[in-house]
């Protein structure tokens, strides 16, 4: 499930009149503040590539119908509610109907993470074929665990619980070690899991950061294609004002999925993301994607420059960002786990992508994460295509590692 979303009170008052076909439902409406503001703002106006944007939803025409008709939102399932408010206080969960799933596309998914994996999978399957359960085959899995990136923390936990687990339910089979180590897996990954929640603000505002050259921008361009399927508008800031070509890399994305990008030739990130706030609030977008300048956690000026960006964002909206997305490479071992503890310090992380799972990735830093910085993982990635990108499931993940 990659979604969820604010499901509106059964007992709410409805705020639209039923869609009527007349005169007056034809008449141009007065622009807000909002939009009057960045309807002349020619900032904004250059900024907004005309053949990338994206028109507000249109009304679906309504036939003929008795008096009694309902509303013309319901049985829709984007989201008409913002966060704050008595109604919000009482809105329940909805989880989104996803798309219809295609058999033979998660068979090629999950063979892909299962090669992206292969390494440590044949490390770790191959100590219990014909194994006595002994200090040899703990030994021997603790030098796995360890190639996997799964680090001293989690290696150890991983090892006491393990031997446990086998004094106490006498085991006596090595493929009884392996599913105990299977479960005790999953049980360690599982609070990574969880859903991105939509509808809760409008728009919802994202920022996503990361070193250089782990897939930022492109994991954006995948989510905006994954929010529309779940019929959310988006748009996109090119917040990457350093790196060269980010700002047209961005805009190739946008053209593909046909999403507004608010760019500027040069200037400051946190301009950039301030208008494109202003700009989807003004177009009722639903979400807003913001890109970051790639920076390691060692450059702290730069780190500061991220800070920045999430003050300014929150002076254009006083809840935003409402999700801080760090996106980390899965072959950079432990080094992505000081990544995820330096953003977070700064940031404050709401969630994390792990992208490049189809390389020579280990797999075993999703432990580590699990053990001293449980942030939730969203996504991971093991391709360059849309449908590479998926929600993490800590039982798909274990059973790709153990193989």
């Amino acid at each position: 499930m990659f979604f969820k979303k604010f499901k509106k009170p059964a007992d709410a008052p409805q705020e639209d009149p039923p869609f009527v076909e007349d005169e007056a439902a034809e008449a141009e409406p007065e622009a807000t503040a909002d939009e009057a503001e960045f309807e002349h703002e020619p900032a904004i106006d250059a900024a907004i590539s005309p053949e990338a944007d994206v028109p507000i939803k249109d009304i679906p025409e309504t036939p003929e119908a008795p008096a009694e008709a309902k509303p013309y939102w319901q049985g829709r399932t984007e989201s008409r509610w913002s966060r704050g408010g008595p109604e919000t206080d009482q809105a329940s969960e909805e989880i989104l109907p996803p798309p219809e799933p295609d058999p033979v596309a998660k068979r090629s998914w999950m063979s892909r993470l299962r090669q992206g994996l292969s390494k440590t999978s044949n490390n770790l399957t191959g100590i219990f074929v014909s194994a006595k359960i002994d200090e040899d085959l703990y030994e021997e899995l603790e030098t796995a665990l360890l190639m996997s990136d799964a680090g001293v923390d989690a290696t150890e936990f991983l090892l006491e619980s393990l031997r446990e687990k086998v004094r106490a339910e006498r085991f006596t089979e090595a493929t009884q070690v392996k599913a105990a180590l299977r479960e005790l897996l999953v049980d360690l990954m599982r609070p990574l899991e969880k859903t991105l929640m939509l509808g809760r603000a409008q728009p919802l505002v994202m920022v996503i950061a990361g070193v250089n050259g782990v897939g930022k921008t492109t994991s954006i361009g995948k989510l905006a294609k994954h929010l529309q399927h779940f019929n959310q508008s988006v748009l996109l800031a090119a917040g990457d004002t350093f790196r060269a070509a980010a700002r047209e890399q961005l805009v190739v994305w946008g053209e593909r999925n046909n999403v507004t990008v608010i760019a500027q030739e040069s200037g400051d990130a946190a301009a950039v993301i301030y208008d494109a706030v202003g700009a989807a609030r003004a177009r009722k977008i639903d979400v807003m994607m913001a890109d970051t300048a790639g920076r390691l956690p060692t450059q702290l000026h730069l780190m500061e420059e991220l800070r920045k960006v999430r003050r300014v964002i929150a002076k254009a909206m006083p809840d935003a960002p409402h999700e801080v997305l760090l996106v980390i490479d899965g072959n950079t071992g432990q080094n992505a786990l000081a990544q995820v503890k330096a953003f977070d310090d700064a940031l404050g992380l709401t969630g994390l992508i792990i992208t490049k799972l189809d390389g020579t990735a280990k797999g075993g830093i999703i432990a580590a994460i699990a053990r001293q910085r449980p942030i939730p993982v969203y996504f991971i990635g093991v391709g360059e295509k849309v449908e590479d990108l998926q929600s993490f499931s800590a039982e798909e993940f274990v059973d790709a590692l153990l193989g």
